[in-house]
């Protein structure tokens, strides 16, 4: 607690240190406040039905990563996700295509292009997807939901055309929040908001457990409770262990001599990451996951209907077995595109370095495959395990709402996007000649790739 309130008081002497964290702060609050801000011409208290749709399922889990602005009807009701997917497509078109993987070249003018193309497409979902949300509201809402906006209590077609154009604009706008946190503030801008967003569902969902544990027959509720924050901590620490968790290969370098002076000659370790995919494979597959919710909306089949409700529910075994599938092989492809052997192994022998035992070059691009192959499957098998450990909770009686912080895509992004904002700031302490926030002076945080 001492070194805490120490490191406390050390970040207030940082003059810069200190305004950044209070700029994001500010950032965090605007958007928590536009959550609350409902789409003109929808009356907030006929919200009830919508707000019991998403109390659960897919849905809920759509309305937890938008900060419970999907069940208010608000003007920031679709998040962040549409520039996440966004994100994912430019990612793909960059292995695929060869004039995105020039861009990837060269440097910050290419990454700006690359950004700008991301908006443009984010634009696009999010005019697909704004029609399907307001398909989902009149379908839910009744009819009086509508009526301080249209006499006849139906929605009219200006109401359409004025609430896509928010429910765009509102997005655009989180991603702009996003821009200016990582330019101004703390960095990891769209990671924070992801964050801010999961975390102001927790105090509503902790709360709602322990009223219904209290309330159950037959006494052991609060017993009950304990086991259940217990095993949350444990699911926690074996997240940190899976962000962080690494596999040290040993580097010698040879002896060099230039001039008076010796280089080389020392024994170095490269760390590789059980899950160097970070949490993104579980982003891509999520993302995936919600396409269903888009479909329903657009179609009146129902066969479709019947075909897509099976990925629809959140603890059924076809979307868990789904979405565990596809996090096995997003993070080998997410490794595949992020880890490259061969560089690893040319940039080692240009400095004279080498893998003891293992010939340099060819040899020691495939020793190193072969290494990442090794460790990749039990850390995407863990990864897999993580994310569908809230629907497993969910059969020992714990709430929806309070399952999904057993896992997932909410866990994970909580803990990594805490380690990389904990590194962030010790890194700002270290360079001012202060205590970090751990005694090693070592955070070890993840990249989230387009989410930072």
């Amino acid at each position: 607690m001492k070194r805490l309130i120490e490191t406390i008081r050390n970040i207030y002497k940082i003059e810069d240190l200190r305004k950044r964290i209070l700029y994001t702060l500010g950032i965090l609050l605007i958007y928590r406040f536009g959550a609350y801000v409902v789409l003109p011409g929808i009356d907030p208290v006929h919200l009830t039905a919508l707000q019991q749709q998403t109390s659960e399922g897919l849905l809920g889990l759509l309305n937890m990563f938008s900060g419970g602005a999907f069940s208010n009807a608000s003007i920031f009701a679709l998040g962040i996700m549409p520039y996440i997917s966004a994100s994912i497509v430019v990612q793909l078109l960059g292995m695929a295509i060869p004039y995105f993987q020039k861009l990837q070249k060269e440097g910050e003018s290419g990454r700006k292009k690359i950004n700008q193309i991301t908006r443009y497409l984010t634009v696009i979902i999010l005019v697909f997807q704004s029609p399907a949300y307001i398909t989902n509201l009149v379908s839910q809402l009744p009819n009086e939901a509508f009526y301080p906006f249209s006499p006849d209590a139906t929605p009219t077609r200006f109401f359409w055309v004025s609430s896509i154009i928010l429910l765009t604009a509102g997005s655009m706008f989180i991603m702009w929040l996003g821009e200016k946190i990582t330019d101004k503030g703390i960095g990891n801008g769209i990671s924070l908001i992801i964050m801010i967003g999961i975390i102001a569902r927790l105090p509503f969902a902790l709360a709602g457990e322990f009223v219904s544990r209290m309330e159950e027959k037959g006494g052991g509720g609060l017993v009950v409770f304990v086991v259940e924050i217990a095993v949350l901590v444990l699911v926690i620490l074996i997240s940190i262990l899976l962000v962080q968790g690494t596999r040290k290969v040993p580097v010698q370098y040879a002896k060099r001599i230039v001039g008076n002076k010796q280089y080389g000659g020392v024994r170095q370790y490269i760390p590789l990451k059980v899950n160097a995919a970070g949490v993104m494979p579980i982003i891509f597959a999520q993302a995936i996951m919600f396409l269903p919710i888009t479909l329903v909306g657009f179609t009146d089949s129902q066969a479709v209907s019947s075909f897509v409700g099976a990925f629809l529910d959140y603890n059924g075994f076809w979307y868990n077995f789904v979405f565990a599938v596809m996090i096995v092989a997003f993070t080998y492809f997410y490794t595949a595109i992020t880890v490259n052997p061969n560089q690893m192994a040319e940039d080692m022998k240009k400095n004279g370095g080498f893998i003891p035992g293992v010939k340099p070059g060819r040899k020691t691009a495939d020793f190193m495959d072969s290494i990442l192959s090794k460790i990749t499957l039990p850390g995407s098998l863990f990864l897999a395990f993580v994310a569908i450990m809230p629907a497993l909770v969910r059969f020992t009686g714990v709430s929806t709402q309070f399952a999904q912080f057993y896992g997932g895509t909410s866990l994970l992004i909580l803990v990594g996007v805490v380690l990389d904002t904990l590194q962030q700031i010790e890194s700002h302490l270290l360079m001012r000649h202060y205590d970090g926030l751990m005694k090693s002076g070592r955070i070890k945080g993840r990249t989230m790739g387009m989410t930072g």
